[in-house]
């Protein structure tokens, strides 16, 4: 028996000046420079580990608008085996909770899978949703914040989780869902020949008539999570003061201040 893994990735924005939709509040992710999210590299560094180990297959997921094929193919370039993109304007606007149910009925498509893995949360975001959401859909055990991952056997793994002020281990069972800690390692760089090699494979895209889905739960319709307002920050020029004389002077000048303020 080898293991099917599925990871999960999301590609990020790279510019602070994004664009975001008057309409739907949503950020406007076509067109924009981006790069995989970091966390999703040391989940499939993860994945690679554990095929070294047991053999099998990984597949990278990913959903958004077509250019999040270059980030599939970083993937793939790393080790990876497979790629589907799931883009349709269908899924656009979509929040955690329609993402979670599109990624989880593909998921289901691919079929006989074991193990899927996430980083543990996306950078441009931040809400270290979607694993759980998916492990909800899919109706299997989730282990979040994972800093360590021991596989015993084909069938059972146990896992560190690293949380606020503690450290839990589990043991689970397979199929099983995952997120992933940057603390587990540290992701390998793609070889040139991999590089090469990742641009002759065959990115699959599906859309919303590739997969099983209630029309009503995907994208806007499905997305629960209203958006009232964004607005950017304003700028405001802060008084800078300078101090003077040696750093002796300079340093004892500071402590006045400080106190002065009852910072210290």
């Amino acid at each position: 028996m080898s293991l099917k893994i599925v990871v999960c990735v999301k590609q990020v924005p790279v510019s602070n000046n994004l664009k975001i939709d008057p309409v739907t509040k949503n950020l406007i992710r076509s067109g924009e420079v981006g790069i995989m999210n970091p966390y999703d590299k040391n989940a499939i560094e993860a994945a690679l580990r554990l095929k070294d180990e047991w053999g099998g297959e990984i597949i990278l997921l990913s959903m958004g608008p077509s250019d999040f094929e270059m980030t599939l193919r970083e993937g793939l370039a790393m080790g990876c085996d497979d790629a589907v993109l799931l883009s349709s304007r269908q899924f656009g606007g979509a929040d955690t909770l329609a993402t979670g149910y599109v990624l989880s009925q593909a998921i289901k498509q691919l079929g006989d899978v074991d193990l899927v893995l996430f980083g543990r949360q996306s950078v441009d975001a931040d809400t270290s949703q979607v694993g759980p959401i998916v492990s909800e859909f899919l109706d299997w055990p989730q282990i979040t914040f994972v800093s360590e991952l021991h596989s015993p056997s084909k069938q059972t793994m146990t896992a560190t989780r690293l949380l606020e002020n503690m450290q839990q281990k589990i043991e689970f069972q397979l199929p099983a869902v995952i997120t992933i800690r940057k603390e587990l390692n540290e992701p390998r760089y793609p070889a040139p020949r991999n590089i090469q090699q990742s641009y002759k494979k065959t990115i699959r895209v599906w859309d919303e008539n590739s997969l099983q889905v209630d029309a009503e739960r995907i994208g806007l319709k499905g997305s629960p999570t209203v958006v009232q307002n964004v607005w950017a920050p304003e700028k405001e020029a802060k008084e800078t003061t300078y101090l003077k004389g040696t750093p002796d002077e300079a340093v004892r000048e500071l402590l006045i201040q400080l106190r002065s303020s009852n910072l210290l």
